[in-house]
């Protein structure tokens, strides 16, 4: 496996390294406006997560992923290969974005393994809602985790991120969060 190191793909740059731990967000083709996206491309500095997180908490798009059919395959393709390609220690499916704190195994990239999680359940949610088009946007965030402080406190903001979007008020009540299974 060729790791790229710290590497850019456009406008975001990403840090791609054998069994490194990444918080990875990745959303809906329609889940923030156009006007959005255009000031985001316009930007050379990278944008403050609390601001890119409360234009995707805000619930523009279609919100597939809010009908829990569409979040069943999202959530199955993300444990699929747990253990196998990946440690997935965290996950919540939002209605329009999906946060994940995974370790890559040693021989698989990161991007290949997103693309497998986009890919598979775009097919089928697209199937599911009987449409046909992009599902995903092109790209995802990634964030490499620096050390167990960062990595905790990861894991506090993906159980909470429905809390405070006001979806829930206890993390575990979400259906869609690995915070259930501890309940």
């Amino acid at each position: 496996m060729n790791h790229k190191g710290w590497h850019s793909r456009g406008y975001l740059p990403h840090f791609d390294s054998a069994e490194t731990i990444q918080f990875v967000t990745f959303r809906l083709a329609d889940s923030l406006p156009a006007e959005a996206i255009e000031k985001m491309k316009l930007i050379t500095a990278p944008i403050p997560d609390a601001d890119r997180d409360a234009l995707l908490d805000a619930g523009h798009g279609a919100c597939w992923l809010k009908e829990d059919a569409v979040a069943r395959i999202v959530e199955d393709a993300l444990l699929r290969f747990d253990g196998v390609r990946y440690r997935l220690f965290a996950w919540t499916i939002m209605p329009n974005h999906v946060h994940t704190l995974i370790e890559p195994k040693p021989n698989q990239v990161l991007g290949k393994i997103v693309s497998s999680w986009k890919r598979f359940s775009a097919r089928m949610a697209n199937r599911h809602l009987r449409r046909s088009g992009p599902f995903w946007q092109d790209d995802y965030w990634d964030t490499y985790i620096r050390n167990e402080r960062h990595f905790l406190s990861t894991i506090s903001y993906i159980e909470h991120n429905a809390v405070k979007a006001g979806l829930v008020s206890d993390p575990a009540s979400w259906p869609w969060c690995h915070a259930r299974f501890r309940s």
